[in-house]
């Protein structure tokens, strides 16, 4: 994660109050449905384009002084996703890691956070209404965890998006550990798996 810096969470916190913190969270379901009738989707998952047009997950910035990270992470999910995101609490259990960055010096902690299909699905439908909605968030979209023929369409193709900070590699590292892929697809894929 060029320009980033991993650190351990304990490490994490103890940063000075120059240090700002960022969270956020990839929401994840299991999804037993086919594209096209043959493709199997194997899971859901979602991330959002930004106000600034870039690729990256629900969250923001927290303030330590009103709580932990997560209450923090869980507010920030409420405004930008809508009332749908009171069915569920991101936990520490859910934390994954965090990366620091000089300038600015910004600490984004990263989470993971599995949910029911229909709980994905009640975010999805419920986030137009969401306070930030068409300020800070434009829009959701489901990252496609399959390649067409042609090798080229599904997850190949949108990884040539833009990101926001490390989020692409957030995303291609939570995919991997989390086992959202079948096994050797990085390979097939041609996509160099996270260190």
């Amino acid at each position: 994660m060029a320009g980033m810096r991993r650190l351990e969470l304990a490490e994490a916190l103890q940063l000075g109050p120059g240090w700002r913190h960022a969270c956020h969270a990839l929401l994840y379901a299991p999804d037993p449905g086919l594209l096209f009738g043959r493709i199997p989707l194997r899971y859901a998952v979602l991330m959002q384009m930004r106000f600034d047009g870039r690729l990256g997950f629900p969250g923001g910035f927290v303030d330590l002084r009103d709580g932990s990270l997560e209450d923090g992470l869980n507010r920030e999910l409420g405004e930008e996703l809508g009332e749908a995101a009171a069915a569920f609490r991101v936990e520490r259990a859910d934390y994954r890691s965090s990366h620091a960055g000089s300038r600015p010096r910004v600490v984004a902690h990263f989470y993971t956070k599995l949910l029911s299909l229909e709980q994905l699905t009640a975010v999805e439908m419920g986030a137009p209404r969401a306070r930030d909605h068409g300020l800070e968030v434009l829009g959701l979209v489901r990252v496609p965890l399959y390649t067409l023929r042609d090798g080229v369409g599904g997850l190949p193709a949108f990884l040539e998006n833009t990101f926001i900070g490390n989020a692409r590699e957030q995303l291609l590292e939570a995919i991997q550990n989390l086992g959202l892929l079948e096994p050797g697809s990085f390979a097939r894929l041609k996509i160099s798996p996270p260190p």
